[in-house]
């Protein structure tokens, strides 16, 4: 592979754009992991929880290809909420770089939460009690006691749900598709590469995701030093 077969005006934005997508994705889905996790861990059992985590996780074991589909018929121009975007912001989400950032959040969603999930289970309740008895709000036990405690969990969690929206193919493909400069990923740009046979910039981004990547788990290690 020689430098010059690069078009580099060619390769930075499918990386800008990952790094947009899976750093907003990945905010947006620690939010979201963070409530429900801490919602499901403090209900205790009841009845039909299994069928509700069971629902959660399911975008785990769904092909994305399924996942995208889902979304596009949730979405789409015809759907309810399609009309109310479009209504709102004046254009359809699909085929956005806002689908793609929906894609990465859903496809994310369990490893994150499942993450947060154990990081929840392993919180001494005693020391939560503790600081309920010294007066403490409900707030200021999260804050003070619960978080720092699944800190390391929430840190892992972050940075697994950023990973998993830079590498997302199959269901922002289906909703957000593969338009150079506007919805294009680096997943995507490296399959449109390798289909025209321009392997120098297959290569390249292979390249960059593998560096970013590598950073990530790098990251995800250090909370064991």
């Amino acid at each position: 592979m020689s430098m010059q077969d690069i078009d580099w005006n060619e390769y930075w934005p499918p990386i800008r754009l990952s790094l947009q997508v899976a750093l907003l994705s990945s905010v947006l889905v620690i939010i979201i992991g963070l409530f429900a996790a801490w919602f499901m861990s403090r209900l205790g059992l009841f009845k039909g929880k299994t069928l509700v985590e069971t629902v959660l996780m399911l975008p785990l074991v769904l092909p994305p290809t399924v996942v995208g589909f889902l979304l596009l018929i949730l979405l789409g121009r015809k759907s309810g909420i399609g009309r109310i975007v479009e209504q709102w912001f004046g254009e359809p989400i699909i085929f956005s770089w806002w689908a793609g950032v929906v894609a990465a959040v859903v496809v994310a969603f369990p490893l994150v939460y499942r993450t947060l999930r154990t990081g929840f289970a392993s919180v001494d309740r005693d020391l939560e009690d503790v600081g309920r008895s010294m007066g403490a709000s409900e707030w200021q036990v999260f804050r003070y006691v619960t978080f720092p405690l699944i800190f390391p969990s929430f840190k892992s969690a972050f940075i697994l749900g950023f990973a998993r929206g830079l590498g997302e193919f199959g269901a922002t493909l289906m909703i957000a598709g593969n338009i150079p400069g506007k919805t294009q990923t680096i997943p995507t740009a490296i399959y449109v590469a390798v289909d025209s046979d321009h392997l120098p910039m297959a290569w390249a981004w292979t390249c960059s995701i593998i560096v970013i990547s590598f950073i990530m788990l790098l990251l995800t290690g250090q909370k064991n030093n």
